[in-house]
């Protein structure tokens, strides 16, 4: 059985900028698949053109292992970074329009009920928080009962609380079966919800694979960082530590080991930090910068 979606070098080209430079993976049925990278990576063209909006200048895509046709778009939902929604219309009033453009519709209290809207049909969008307007943009997404579910940074802005209700969201459409190509700034974000992850920097993949796996292939088990300031010599970093972005930093599976040398070089403890590794560090190992740097 072939991928769900399937890419094959795709590149596109604007004034001065391979924006997209031979990017190929493929996802799989009731996955969730990732692309993480700083803004100007090329995460955003990437979903445009597997969207249909933008046409690559070459490179191929495969819906169940054949050229997109005029079903395609009957059969995806996308949320995109920005939506202008209609002015002074209730979020009834929009369901009911998005979902009056398909020949397939989901059950509108189905609908209502997954995202979480029940409270809020009779309101103007104009009066939505960003976590309900976000809520509401996935509803749309969902309206034509889609397959395939595109989600462009979709809780960029949003504030913890509503981010995680966000996830539990999208936790429920993969639970049914749904797939979900995801661009995301977020590490946790990205480590919660997707099963594969690629992360993208000037255009090209750069890594791919369960984010797990990936960590488990570049790091150790811990990371243990002190402040610059702490050392003697803020340029001269103790034995087995690397200085990065104000910090020096071991990434070590002997823990001991790691405080024992900064002890031996009488570095002050106060500002001691142990981590497992995150996507972000990662990321910042890769390309040499955050995962939110533009």
């Amino acid at each position: 059985m072939p991928p769900l979606l399937s890419t094959h070098n795709l590149v596109k080209h604007f004034p001065g900028v391979r924006a997209v430079d031979g990017i190929s993976f493929d996802v799989g049925e009731g996955r969730c698949f990732g692309l993480l990278g700083p803004n100007g990576a090329g995460k955003t063209t990437t979903l445009e053109i597997l969207e249909g909006i933008t046409e690559p200048d070459a490179g191929e895509i495969l819906f169940r292992g054949a050229p997109r046709d005029a079903g395609f778009r009957e059969a995806i939902g996308i949320q995109f970074q920005h939506t202008a929604l209609q002015d002074f219309q209730t979020v009834e009033n929009t369901l009911t329009l998005f979902a009056s453009f398909y020949a397939h519709r989901r059950p509108m209290q189905e609908l209502i009920a997954l995202c979480n809207l029940g409270e809020l049909l009779k309101r103007d969008t104009q009066q939505l928080s960003g976590g309900q307007r976000q809520r509401l943009l996935l509803a749309i997404a969902l309206v034509n009962d889609p397959d395939l579910v595109f989600l462009d940074e979709p809780t960029t802005g949003l504030d913890p609380q509503s981010r995680r209700n966000f996830w539990r969201l999208v936790e429920g459409i993969k639970a049914a079966g749904k797939t979900v190509v995801l661009t995301t700034h977020y590490m946790e974000e990205a480590s919660v919800l997707c099963d594969e992850i690629a992360i993208i920097d000037h255009g090209r993949i750069i890594e791919q694979g369960a984010p797990c796996q990936l960590l488990a292939a570049h790091f150790p088990r811990a990371l243990v960082r002190v402040p610059l300031q702490a050392l003697a010599d803020p340029t001269a970093a103790p034995p087995g530590f690397e200085i990065h972005g104000g910090y020096a930093t071991a990434a070590t599976d002997d823990i001991d080991r790691a405080l024992a040398a900064l002890n031996r070089n009488e570095v002050a403890l106060d500002g001691l930090h142990i981590s497992t590794p995150t996507l972000d560090d990662l990321f910042l190992k890769l390309t040499g910068h955050g995962l939110r740097e533009p």
